[in-house]
């Protein structure tokens, strides 16, 4: 029997040290909305587990209000945009195996020369989006 794939079935950590395992990813938004709504009762602590692959930049920005995210590169180069709050926006280059931080209330988006694949763990309650 073979394992379960991440890219298509994320996981959810919740209280109590649960792993929940959640339904097919679509890529749309309103799955994240059922995705908050399927989990609501682990409030703020819990997270989300998913991985992507991108062969283009984000179109978009993204705030996680409610805690850290996690973005980690498994291949290729992804660099990190973050406006932080009290200094000049930052940019950190990822290789595989490299991490970095959005804290809470960061806006944050992606470039991506190349293709890259990258897990993250993220505080998905209360998260927005607008537009590059």
């Amino acid at each position: 029997m073979g394992g379960t794939p991440i890219r298509r079935f994320p996981i959810h950590l919740g209280l109590g040290a649960r792993a929940v395992p959640q339904p097919a990813f679509t890529g749309a938004m309103e799955w994240y909305a059922d995705y908050v709504a399927r989990n609501a009762d682990d409030g703020r602590e819990g997270r989300l587990v998913t991985t992507h692959r991108f062969t283009e930049s984000w179109d978009s920005w993204e705030v996680h209000p409610e805690g850290d995210e996690v973005v980690l590169c498994l291949s290729g180069t992804i660099s990190l945009l973050q406006e932080l709050a009290d200094g000049p926006p930052a940019q950190v280059t990822l290789g595989p195996g490299d991490y970095a931080i959005n804290p809470p209330g960061v806006w944050h988006t992606a470039d991506i020369a190349d293709e890259a694949s990258v897990l993250f763990i993220t505080a998905g309650r209360e998260t927005r989006h607008r537009p590059r």
